[in-house]
């Protein structure tokens, strides 16, 4: 009697990043270096692969209801829809033919680096489809360059290296190499630090606008202000790390608003045309210590910190005015992927600073 295969699921969390982005670009680290500072949460992308008995290849979006076909003798068309899981089943060479399902706990645009999270779960199910042993760095590395190089699309490091080894980390990135070194607090201090967080999405996703593309276009112009701005978020990785570390959830809080305001100086369009300022302001006025965009800007999530006594408020402020608390917790793990009782996982992201070459 034939037995099919088992499917395959791998799942790969989202992050919040809390300074840094824009430094993890290799126009800049390569010359300054950079840094970031992120924690992953227990929101997350899900896919599935189940083997078929024939060529084509079948790719499913349970979220937002797209669904591709093609043949595995076809290259696959390239069109906006579904290109991340088509071009990671290009690049791995897939020998017969797959049903692909992905769902996702938060839409494209969104600023939690969903996108690279998905490149990440299907590059884990891949490989343990192709029965290829791979690391968590070989993940993020295979994840950048199926989204940058063979995609084109902009961006940095920062979300490949978050979604594939998991925890809360400072991401440090020079011409030599990635160093991850995981922040130093117990489970206590991490729920102490969730209690005075809120992650509140402001009701639009991250147009295509060129945002990264603008930045990037700003730095290669020398304009001073991107300059500082970058320097500015680096060098805040390490305070923010600090205050973390030492149990300073008001001073972490104050240092988001600065964030924001380095991110500004960095690409001054990251908030043109999108509700991003007047919820901030509208969370400060209710009592919050300060908050910041999750990603590139444009729309997408904030990240809000508060003490638990103002928290209910600031919460109630944001939702009159429109925004959508999201209740989370950080997740520790990275991508991980499963085949009936076998399980995939990278090293656990606390046990060691580890340095990964950059192409």
């Amino acid at each position: 009697m034939h037995t099919e295969p088992a499917p395959i699921h791998a799942v790969a969390p989202l992050r919040i990043s809390f300074v840094g982005g824009g430094t993890d670009f290799p126009h800049w680290y390569e010359e300054h270096g950079g840094a970031v500072l992120s924690a992953t949460i227990d929101h997350v992308v899900r896919v599935t692969i189940s083997p078929r008995r024939d060529r084509q290849v079948r790719v499913r979006s349970l979220d937002l209801g797209h669904l591709v076909e093609y043949g595995l003798d076809e290259r696959p068309p390239y069109d906006g829809v579904m290109d991340l899981p088509k071009a990671a089943i290009d690049r791995f060479g897939v020998a017969t033919g797959i049903d692909v399902d992905i769902e996702s706990e938060a839409p494209p645009g969104s600023g939690l680096g969903g996108s690279s999270a998905l490149v990440t779960a299907m590059v884990a199910a891949l490989a343990m489809f192709a029965g290829r042993a791979i690391t968590a760095e070989e993940v993020a590395r295979l994840s950048y360059a199926i989204e940058r190089e063979d995609l084109g699309i902009s961006g940095g490091w920062q979300d490949q290296f978050a979604a594939s080894h998991g925890g809360c980390n400072l991401i440090e990135f020079a011409s030599g190499g990635v160093h991850i070194t995981p922040v130093a607090a117990d489970a206590a201090r991490f729920e102490d630090l969730r209690r005075h967080l809120l992650l509140c999405y402001t009701g639009g996703v991250r147009r295509d606008v060129g945002l990264i593309d603008r930045q990037i276009e700003l730095f290669r112009r020398g304009r001073e202000e991107t300059v500082l701005g970058m320097k500015q978020l680096s060098e805040m990785a390490y305070a923010m790390r600090d205050a973390i570390e030492a149990g300073d959830l008001g001073r972490l809080g104050a240092m988001l608003a600065e964030a924001f305001e380095a991110k500004k100086r960095m690409n001054p369009h990251v908030a043109e045309d999108t509700p991003i300022e007047p919820m901030l302001r509208t969370a400060r006025d209710a009592g919050a210590w300060g908050g910041k965009i999750c990603g590139a800007g444009g729309g997408g999530y904030l990240l809000i910190a508060c003490s638990p006594e103002v928290r209910a408020g600031v919460r109630s402020a944001l939702e009159d005015a429109g925004g959508q608390l999201a209740p989370f917790d950080f997740e520790h793990r990275g991508v991980r992927a499963f085949r009936g009782d076998t399980v995939w996982t990278p090293s656990p992201a606390s046990t060691s600073r580890r340095k990964a070459p950059l192409p």
